[in-house]
């Protein structure tokens, strides 16, 4: 008897530590979308205060592979991301669309005004409807866009130079090449 009381909380800690182990090599940002490989959800948004022109779906389904990046002035992560973002426009070697995430009225424009504006277009997302149907978790996500209007993959962190090199740089290349 005695042996089995020391037995189970040995066994459920080596249960326990196996279950963390396995947690601790999953990759954090890689969260699963719903809408891998399905059709961007149809969605109109105008622009921000400030800018002329917001944009819809159907301007992300035109024949190019292109990023939908989710950003607001008031998250920090975004702050990390936004100077490659502006590298990427600068080589113009993506078109990359800014959902403004329920930021308050000027607060997105005052941001790009100040940091500069990697964007094509700029809609504004105030309610969080459209970031509820792309099945957004926070800030920054950034959604690559197939040719064909298809979603073919999501980030939910910061992309770095490090990150594009490796993962999205050669996807991309690969999707256009499709």
């Amino acid at each position: 008897m005695n042996r089995v009381v020391l037995i189970i909380p040995v066994a459920l800690f080596l249960v326990i530590g196996a279950f963390f182990a396995w947690g601790l090599t999953r990759d954090p940002s890689a969260i699963p979308s719903q809408l891998i490989d399905k059709p961007l959800p149809q969605f109109e948004m105008a622009a921000i205060e400030g800018l002329d022109q917001g944009f819809s779906s159907d301007e992300l389904k035109k024949g190019e592979v292109v990023l939908l990046n989710i950003f607001a002035s008031w998250c920090v992560s975004c702050h990390i991301e936004h100077p490659f973002l502006m590298q990427l426009a600068k080589n113009d070697t993506i078109k990359i669309y800014g959902l403004n995430w329920k930021d308050e009225p000027g607060k997105g424009k005052e941001w790009l005004d100040r940091l500069g504006n990697p964007y094509t277009k700029v809609g504004d997302d105030y309610s969080g409807r459209v970031a509820v149907d792309l099945g957004v978790t926070g800030a920054p996500e950034t959604f690559v866009i197939d040719k064909q209007g298809k979603v073919r993959f999501r980030v939910a962190m910061p992309i770095t130079e490090q990150y594009w090199n490796d993962t999205l740089g050669p996807m991309i290349e690969e999707l256009r090449g499709q």
